[in-house]
């Protein structure tokens, strides 16, 4: 202890800041391979695909002609596999930019107005967080909307007020409410003020926290195309083709365990990114 009464940090051994640098690495590596399987499955594979057209002989073992064999509706596996990621991509993308285009705008005017509008907001916010997401979606299925469109309606407003407080919380932190009194004591406009620049500085965090929640999006799309609610049952889509082919679990475990590891990766290689980011960040 020093005459302060102050401890010094720890000094960490050499070989343990090899380690873990060495794990950091594997780790980054891992999120990678994941990650880039399924978005090139995605991205690129529908090019490359075979036919998944119906009709072929159902549960068929890999041959030639079908490389990794048939589903239970007698598809090429292959092509499934190649095609479905292009819909989930595409819908989660979609969902996250509408969710975050809507609440980043919300959140920058609720931590700018005064203390009446940002509480009434929050706990409007409060309100909505207390539904359950799978409530939405049924309520979306007894509706009768089961369109696309109302679909990715549905997952960016499950995401809504999370993104809103989160904007709100990242907005009047102290550093940044230090920067925008400067700002406002050298005679900038209000709009420049609280919304470009505390944009600006919110981005950061916002862009972060959109990366973490693709698991979540991921997930909420799936159960869905579980539910019924999701996408047409002749579309293509990795979720759709494990929902389609669960009676076949454990006559033919690849057809609900490859689609299934597809979707597994995404998320688990966006994570380990994310976590790789924010520890180089920190």
């Amino acid at each position: 202890m020093t005459v302060l009464g102050i401890e010094p940090p720890p000094v960490v051994p050499r070989r343990a800041r090899r380690r873990g640098t060495v794990t950091r690495r594997a780790l980054r590596v891992l999120g990678v391979v994941l990650l880039a399987v399924p978005l090139l499955a995605a991205l690129v594979g529908p090019f490359f695909a075979p036919s998944t057209a119906a009709g072929g002989v159902p549960l068929q073992a890999a041959s030639p002609e079908h490389l990794l064999g048939t589903d239970v509706l007698g598809r090429d596996l292959l092509g499934l596999l190649l095609q479905g990621g292009t819909t989930v991509v595409t819908l989660t993308a979609a969902a996250l930019l509408l969710a975050y285009l809507v609440a980043m705008p919300i959140g920058l005017v609720v931590a700018a107005r005064g203390r009446i509008v940002e509480t009434v907001t929050i706990g409007l916010l409060d309100v909505l967080l207390a539904l359950p997401s799978l409530l939405v979606l049924m309520v979306l299925a007894a509706t009768g909307r089961r369109s696309v469109v109302w679909l990715v309606l549905a997952v960016a407003f499950v995401q809504l007020p999370y993104v809103v407080r989160l904007v709100r919380g990242a907005a009047a932190a102290p550093a940044c409410l230090a920067a925008l009194e400067t700002m406002t004591m050298t005679g900038e406009p209000w709009w420049r003020v609280r919304i470009v620049e505390t944009g600006r500085r919110v981005l950061p965090p916002t862009i972060v926290d959109a990366t973490t929640r693709v698991c979540g999006v991921v997930g909420l799309l799936s159960s869905a195309n579980f539910l019924g609610v999701g996408l047409d049952p002749l579309v293509v889509d990795w979720a759709v083709v494990v929902d389609q082919n669960m009676t076949a679990l454990f006559l033919r475990p690849s057809v609900v365990l490859l689609p299934a590891g597809l979707l597994v990766a995404l998320c688990a290689g966006t994570n380990l990114l994310v976590d790789d980011l924010l520890e180089r960040r920190s």
